[in-house]
């Protein structure tokens, strides 16, 4: 099995070839075959490429779990000497502890409890309350943008696709926005863990450091919310947890920090790779500026062409055949979300960018019960923020012809730098 797998990767997962241009390892994945065993995933993982059967095990949570983090964080660096010590073992034991508290990894009934607590936050009526900030935080950035930059090239990942959603989610969370900045920073710090195929234990510990600043800053706000609840998430939170639906203590603050986490990094993407594919292609820009309806389906296109999210996992629950190989109950199954959105049988010319594609949403939400419960907000922000910028700047090009400069993190797509100009 791994032979074959070896074969059809052109490219290692960590390589720079396959950090900037991840499909044609897909392509040849898929080719060879619709399962592969790798070692490249946490010591080995069964991936699978099309979206059929994706899709199938993100909504098949019977037999496979999102429960994952104990072999994902336990199996860090491997067989190092320090990981056998004691003292290391410990410090991941209680990363472990907290990361594993997070919705995003429960299974029901956990995953229902605490779900039906979040979900009033991102209901439809609460977006379009919300929308109205949303536009003015947008325009705050573009005038701030134009004050400081006139026609001079800045970055667009610096001045607008970082701190917008770090400001849209602190305020549907309730939090002070001038702390965004160390959210931002936590939040880089979780995603360089969450999206390494074989962390280290370094990036373990800096991600557990992360966690633990995450948390201690909620638990300087959470009884202030407490006292005096108001409409926002993490006074839902605080109500959830007086009413016996969410547990204090660990599973409390590991809400609060991956709602923090989630809500930044996808949104943060989808506005980087976004903008970056519609400049690179001049003709699709043009197309948006001179018919802004077009920006609703362009929002879900690029979310299916660049995916702000490659790959998810789950872990087999019970042994079971598919495609002819033996899963094993406790073995991982890597889903390349990335691959599924650009498979041929699902969507016609799957490697091609469409303005006016109707082939219907993608799995960049990922599918099932666990579909993102930030969905609504993610296409809200990517919407209102097209929107603003094909008004407000029309004449907007890439100001570089270098190579995109994509994050060294294959499950996290995204954008380090994006230099762009509002002169020609």
């Amino acid at each position: 099995m791994n032979a074959v797998l070896q074969a059809a990767l052109p490219q290692p997962l960590v390589s720079d070839t396959f950090l900037r241009d991840p499909y044609p390892t897909y392509e040849a994945l898929r080719a060879a075959g619709p399962i592969h065993w790798s070692t490249e995933f946490f010591g080995g993982a069964w991936v699978l490429t099309h979206h059929a059967d994706v899709e199938m095990v993100l909504r098949d949570a019977q037999r496979f779990s999102a429960q994952r983090t104990g072999g994902w964080v336990m199996h860090t660096a491997g067989d190092r000497d320090d990981v056998r010590d004691s003292e290391a073992r410990r410090e991941l034991g209680l990363f472990q502890r907290l990361f594993a508290r997070a919705m995003l990894f429960m299974d029901a009934p956990d995953h229902t409890r605490l779900r039906t607590v979040m979900m009033p936050s991102f209901r439809p009526a609460v977006m379009a309350a919300l929308q109205a900030d949303v536009e003015q935080m947008i325009t705050a950035l573009i005038d701030g943008i134009e004050q400081d930059c006139g026609t001079e090239p800045f970055d667009f990942m610096a001045r607008f696709a970082r701190p917008l959603p770090a400001q849209v989610i602190c305020q549907l969370m309730g939090i002070a926005t001038p702390d965004q900045h160390a959210f931002i920073d936590w939040s880089d710090t979780l995603a360089a863990f969450i999206g390494a195929p074989q962390p280290t234990l370094e990036q373990a510990r800096a991600a557990h450091t992360a966690l633990q600043a995450m948390s201690a800053y909620f638990e300087t706000i959470l009884p202030a919310k407490r006292a005096h609840p108001g409409d926002d998430l993490l006074s839902r939170l605080a109500v959830g947890e007086a009413e016996g639906q969410v547990h204090g203590g660990a599973e409390m603050l590991a809400q609060c920090a991956m709602l923090l986490f989630a809500g930044h990094e996808t949104t943060r993407n989808l506005l980087g790779n976004g903008l970056q594919v519609l400049l690179s292609q001049p003709d699709a820009w043009a197309q948006l500026v001179a018919e802004p309806a077009l920006i609703p389906g362009a929002v879900r296109e690029l979310l299916r062409f660049e995916c702000p999210v490659q790959y998810t996992g789950r872990r087999v629950t019970t042994d079971l055949t598919l495609h002819g190989q033996r899963l094993k109950r406790g073995d991982l199954v890597v889903g390349l979300i990335g691959a599924a959105n650009r498979d041929p049988a699902q969507y016609g010319s799957a490697q091609q960018f469409d303005l006016r594609r109707k082939a219907g949403s993608s799995l960049a939400f990922g599918h099932g019960v666990h579909l993102c419960i930030g969905a609504a907000l993610t296409l809200m922000e990517g919407e209102a923020a097209l929107r603003a910028l094909v008004k407000r700047w029309p004449q907007l090009h890439l100001a570089s012809d270098a190579a995109p400069d994509w994050v060294p993190n294959p499950v996290y797509r995204g954008l380090a730098t994006l230099p762009v100009s509002l002169s020609r």
